[in-house]
């Protein structure tokens, strides 16, 4: 049952074994389970939650911290959800509050829905972009792209971590040593033995999620996203930042359609870090 007094129950740290019960979260939401994706947050990031004294969780979220862990450079929050039978309570906002202050001075970004977003504008969030959501079956019809693609390699490791630190502007070693194991698919593109972009694909319920998507330039991200493709017999999903409109329009001319759209979020600072030119899609907008 609803109690009036939900914001007088504790916050708490959430750990790997409080996974089954943000998925249980997920579902009673109306999301997707996603057990894969909370397992690589609650392992590389923080999970904050409410327990319900009824069981399971009353509201929880997760932070991904990037920098040095001593004093982060940047913080993404995700998977903010607050279960159904106590929302418009208020207990989402307290718990939102709480990351806020536990993160200090510590910059915020964050991607928000259309429902979201008004209390995070509350919060002193500001918009500073859009993502699309796009989902399908690729059909890979027309002019193949040109770049050269090939599986990523252990060896590949070192660069991807120096080109991926460079492209978003802080480094995602505890994330990016993670892909390997979380993902079914790494690629790299190269040209003249040099790796110039490389993505991922990973299982999430019945898709495989395109992320992260870094290219040099739009026609090597075009190679990434057919080869991945190519290695996979579920629907693609993928968030592209709107800038990217050559990418979002060939992608939705090979049969994957918009969904939706978020805002991307940010806090005590005016923009993202990085070069936002070939960042094309993030590893998932619940961690950036």
């Amino acid at each position: 049952m609803s109690t009036p007094s939900l914001s007088t129950l504790p916050i708490r740290r959430l750990t790997i074994r409080d996974l089954t019960a943000c998925a249980d979260l997920s579902q009673d939401r109306g999301w997707p389970r996603e057990e894969h994706k909370w397992g690589l947050l609650l392992s590389a990031g923080k999970g904050y939650g409410v327990d319900d004294p009824e069981g399971g969780l009353v509201t929880a979220c997760v932070v991904t911290e990037y920098g040095a862990r001593s004093e982060p450079e940047l913080a993404a929050i995700g998977m903010v959800l607050v279960a159904e039978r106590h929302a418009r309570q208020g207990i989402g906002r307290h718990l939102m509050k709480h990351v806020v202050a536990e993160m200090g001075s510590t910059p915020l970004t964050l991607h928000a829905t259309r429902y979201g977003q008004p209390l995070y504008e509350e919060l002193g969030f500001k918009t500073t972009g859009r993502a699309e959501m796009v989902r399908g079956h690729f059909r890979p019809t027309g002019p193949a792209p040109t770049i050269p693609t090939r599986p990523g390699t252990a060896e590949d490791l070192p660069a991807l971590l120096r080109l991926d630190a460079e492209v978003f502007g802080s480094d995602r070693t505890h994330m990016i040593t993670r892909l390997p194991a979380f993902a079914d698919q790494l690629r790299v593109a190269e040209d003249g033995g040099e790796i110039i972009g490389y993505g991922a694909a990973w299982p999430n319920m019945d898709t495989h999620v395109i992320g992260p998507l870094i290219a040099r330039d739009t026609e090597t991200a075009k190679s990434l996203v057919a080869a991945l493709a190519a290695g996979t017999d579920r629907p693609l999903r993928t968030d592209i930042d709107v800038r990217h409109e050559e990418l979002l329009t060939w992608i939705k001319a090979h049969g994957v359609a918009a969904t939706s759209f978020n805002a991307v979020m940010t806090y005590g600072i005016p923009d993202l870090p990085g070069d936002w030119t070939r960042r094309f899609a993030p590893l998932t907008v619940a961690a950036g």
